[in-house]
């Protein structure tokens, strides 16, 4: 544990900007609620839930609107009580339509969750809390909106000695989960004691990047004693979130290729989705909001918002006074790995960590030859060489692409944001991955 009092953090990753100082101190505030919302059924990784609603149906604030359709999905429930208006096809923040039920508020309702009295969790199997997490459609709430409840499923043969909530939030202007652990240290804490008890973890660990004092500071105030919880301060650097990053960051451990965190004896969660189960086991209720960091140059006024999913972004962003003249862009998620946005009347999702505008886009730049001065492979966390997966994707060479590995990119940009020769190394590798995936199999 010597190890543990350094400064950690994994290999290689970049610096960029934080951006953070914007609303790293605002507490989190609840957005109002408006008169109309969209909830996608494709909300996650996985099979998209199916209506269990008609056009016209009454529904309660936090209802099942939508359940899960095979293991790897997840439930959508009603933020609002209201009425169903619509099933149908509605733009997705992914740029596609996707179906999506769209409830009208109840503008006489109170909207106030009713407090469910459910068994309590100290008499549930672990696998009666796994079901239960799935039935609230609780998802990975770092961005990748992963089930929560198949990585909590522990495999026969399998087993779980360490559990770690991701607190790092590397992306730059994000602070929500800064936010969370600082405002709610016990619901994260709860939130990790549950994820121990469901996988049998003897010890947590709590990864938080060294430019949250506070977030750090609270958690471990709140620790009770006799926990096996560690809260580990980690440097600054992207993408430390990602679970592989925090991973080699705390335990100095490499997840093999085509294997899993599992694979190590390993479980990671985000700190909010900590706080999503932890809410869900002390209240009944599913997951039906989210926090939100409204930010940017481009917002007039930077937030923290506890906002309702399926409320549209154009919305939170007039809740906010609103863009300035100077914004090119709106990315929803952080502006690394985020999604640019050309329709604000999407809604926040699950997967919706921020709302950014930005007030100018990526300067437009040639792309020159690559130089091979290497930055890539050193800034590549995965240890992959961008430049040659590329060259290989240019020449849709789909044996060669595998050969590298180049299904272990989880497309962080890293790469493109350290090449001085402006090469689009990441859409390459989106490229590659998507050759590899249709014709890998021929």
């Amino acid at each position: 544990m010597a190890a543990l009092r350094r400064t950690l953090t994994f290999r290689h990753g970049v610096h960029p900007d934080e951006h953070k100082e914007a609303t790293c101190r605002l507490p989190i505030q609840r957005m109002p609620f408006v008169d109309e919302y969209v909830l996608p059924l494709s909300q996650h990784i996985g099979r998209p839930a199916k209506p269990v609603v008609r056009p016209g149906q009454r529904v309660q604030r936090g209802e099942l609107i939508a359940e899960p359709d095979g293991f790897v999905s997840s439930a959508v429930h009603s933020p609002v009580t209201g009425t169903v208006a619509a099933i149908e096809m509605r733009p997705h923040p992914t740029g596609r339509k996707m179906e999506a039920i769209v409830v009208r508020a109840d503008p006489f309702a109170s909207q106030r969750f009713v407090r469910r009295s459910d068994r309590p969790r100290e008499d549930m199997e672990p696998d009666e809390i796994v079901a239960a997490i799935q039935r609230a459609g609780i998802v990975g709430l770092g961005g990748a909106a992963f089930p929560s409840h198949v990585k909590l499923k522990v495999p026969p043969g399998k087993r779980v000695r360490f559990a770690i909530l991701n607190g790092c939030e590397c992306e730059p202007y994000l602070t929500a989960d800064h936010r969370t652990m600082a405002e709610r240290p016990r619901a994260v804490l709860r939130g990790l004691e549950l994820i121990m008890k469901v996988t049998g973890a003897e010890r947590g660990y709590i990864g938080v990047e060294v430019n949250k004092p506070d977030a750090i500071a609270r958690l471990r105030e709140e620790i009770p004693d006799g926990m096996p919880i560690t809260v580990v301060p980690l440097a600054v650097k992207y993408p430390q979130g990602a679970e592989k990053a925090l991973i080699d960051a705390i335990f100095h451990k490499e997840v093999p290729t085509g294997k899993l965190p599992l694979d190590l004896e390993i479980v990671v969660q985000n700190v909010g989705t900590a706080a999503a189960i932890a809410d869900l086991f002390a209240t009944g209720q599913p997951l039906i909001e989210r926090v939100v960091t409204v930010s940017g140059p481009g917002v007039r006024r930077p937030a923290n918002l506890l906002v309702p999913i399926g409320t549209p972004v154009r919305a939170v962003l007039e809740h906010c006074g609103g863009l300035l003249p100077s914004t090119r862009q709106v990315v929803l998620g952080g502006p690394m790995m985020g999604h640019a946005q050309k329709d604000l009347d999407v809604p926040v999702v699950k997967g919706t960590s921020g709302v950014i505008a930005l007030d100018r886009l990526a300067p437009v730049t040639d792309e020159q030859p690559c130089i091979r001065c290497g930055r890539c492979l050193e800034a590549c966390p995965m240890f992959l060489n961008p430049s040659l997966l590329a060259t290989l994707a240019r020449a849709e060479r789909v044996a060669d692409l595998k050969e590298h590995h180049i299904l272990d990119c989880y497309e962080c940009a890293s790469c493109s944001f350290v090449c001085p020769s402006h090469i689009p190394l990441v859409q390459l590798m989106r490229v590659g991955k998507a050759l590899v995936r249709e014709r890998g199999s021929n």
